[in-house]
């Protein structure tokens, strides 16, 4: 079976997040989106963790699931499908690990995932004990080390998984350039071996990782960190797995990628089996992640290097020749993950041999997929644009404007979920309830024909899907004005 996860997103208890991001409309967003597996995120909050415990109960295989009371409320508000099952979810939280080490400032994110309350809970105490304040945030800050955290996780649950958040951006990750480290090893220390991926975070996606040399044997995951519900699924890693418990998705993380085979000839099924139980399995294939679903990174706020104070921006090269301090106030600039991840890798995406491939997503529709001749076990990515966005464009209005929200839930109702009306969906049927010009767009997507501003210093990206010179379709304008009731 095929199965879409977001293992990586904040409840209502984090700073910044919707108050919105209970677990009844996580599970809804993640119905719309067609995502089967979700993170229940912020088990370290005390009162989230009890919001965990009255909306879901476990299952027994290492996640949890929606009491029957409150998958009503849910798919009261979900999508209009009987056909999409409710999503499973995995205890999944993220920490803010700010520390001292080798005379330098860190500051890391990191993500804990376990499969069981119990374990969960004894982790939360373990904390609590060592002076860590759960209280404050649903991401804790905390004074602890990643090792002091790898050493108290897995002293208390062997079958948790540690996974360095986004890990290239500049100001909270493993590799960033203002507080993170140079390897693994370093960060890690005894633990590195314990850590079999990193998340690939917004502005880096896998074949950028692919340059980094330790992290031949390691996986490269991605999730979106949502901190709103229309931002869940804006990145996902896709697990092909004989069934859907917690010990199949860490064999499929842990295992050296050279063991994973490439699936070129694979489909995913009709929409109308359910998002988590969608293709058959031989038993000899074992636990593999497919493919990952990708933001654009030049869209991610931190790909190239700039200052957002004196509207500043510099590509790689640019930033080489000219400096990386600020031409405008002499300050030094925020140091672009792209021009980080250039600092740090061994090799090139030209000597990985980087190129895409059509992927027959269906019977209606190919997607661009992007694949390394030199690693050719490692799994493909492809890169989207989030479908609100897409239709924000292609019709002049704000993402938030009913212009939007009509069409979009129309086709996420039609199709079973976003990422059926990305990958699958074809032309004639989206047009026919969109419009024509949102059919091409999506179309564009698929092909990768679109072009973007690079984010930088915490200004995210703009994409723009018709060039200056480029002719657009024609709005129907009847079909516009009847989307409006």
């Amino acid at each position: 079976m095929y199965v879409r996860a977001d293992l990586q997103l904040h409840s209502k208890f984090s700073r910044a997040v919707s108050r919105d991001m209970t677990i009844p409309n996580i599970a809804a967003w993640a119905r719309r989106k067609g995502i089967g597996l979700v993170a229940t995120g912020d088990w370290t909050h005390p009162l989230w963790f009890r919001d965990i415990q009255a909306n879901l109960e476990e299952i027994g295989s290492g996640l949890l699931k929606l009491k029957p009371n409150i998958q009503e409320k849910s798919q009261a508000s979900s999508i209009k499908s009987k056909t999409i099952n409710d999503p499973l979810f995995l205890l999944a939280t993220e920490i803010s690990c700010i520390y001292s080490q080798g005379g330098k400032g860190r500051r890391i994110h990191i993500l804990v995932w376990v499969p069981t309350l119990v374990a969960a809970e004894k982790i939360n105490h373990e904390m609590t004990k060592r002076g860590c304040n759960l209280m404050s945030d649903g991401r804790p800050i905390i004074g602890l080390s990643a090792i002091q955290i790898a050493e108290l996780v897995l002293s208390i649950e062997p079958k948790a998984l540690i996974i360095p958040a986004h890990a290239w951006t500049p100001w909270f990750s493993l590799y960033g350039s203002m507080s993170g480290f140079d390897s693994i090893d370093e960060a890690f220390g005894p633990y590195a071996k314990n850590i079999y991926a990193v998340e690939t975070g917004l502005s880096s996606n896998p074949s950028m990782n692919w340059r980094i040399k330790e992290l031949d044997g390691r996986s490269i995951v991605s999730f979106s960190d949502a901190h709103s519900g229309p931002k869940i699924g804006r990145e996902a890693t896709v697990f092909e797995l004989p069934q859907l418990n917690y010990e199949n998705i860490c064999q499929a993380i842990s295992q050296n990628t050279q063991n994973i085979r490439k699936p070129e000839n694979q489909t995913i099924r009709n929409s109308e089996v359910p998002i988590h139980r969608q293709t058959e399995l031989s038993e000899s294939s074992g636990p593999h992640i497919a493919y990952t679903i990708e933001f654009y990174p030049e869209e991610g706020k931190y790909h190239w290097s700039g200052h957002r104070a004196c509207n500043i921006r510099r590509s790689p090269d640019d930033t080489k020749k000219n400096g990386e301090m600020c031409p405008v106030c002499g300050k030094p600039m925020t140091q672009g993950v792209e021009q980080r991840v250039g600092e740090l890798a061994s090799r090139s995406e030209a000597e990985l041999q980087v190129s895409s491939i059509k992927y027959q997503a269906s019977k209606d529709a190919t997607v661009s997929m992007t694949v390394s001749k030199v690693f050719p076990k490692r799994p493909p990515f492809v890169m989207f644009v989030p479908l609100q966005e897409i239709i924000a464009e292609c019709i002049g209005s704000p993402v938030a404007s009913p212009k939007v929200q009509t069409p979009y839930r129309q086709l996420t109702d039609t199709f079973n979920g976003e990422f059926n009306v990305l990958l699958q969906a074809q032309h004639v049927k989206i047009a026919k309830i969109a419009g024509e010009r949102v059919a091409v767009g999506i179309d564009k997507v698929r092909e990768g024909d679109i072009a973007i501003d690079p984010g930088y210093d915490g200004v995210f990206g703009v994409v723009k899907i018709w060039r200056e010179d480029e002719e657009k379709p024609l709005i129907d304008a009847s079909k516009e004005q009847l989307s409006i009731f």
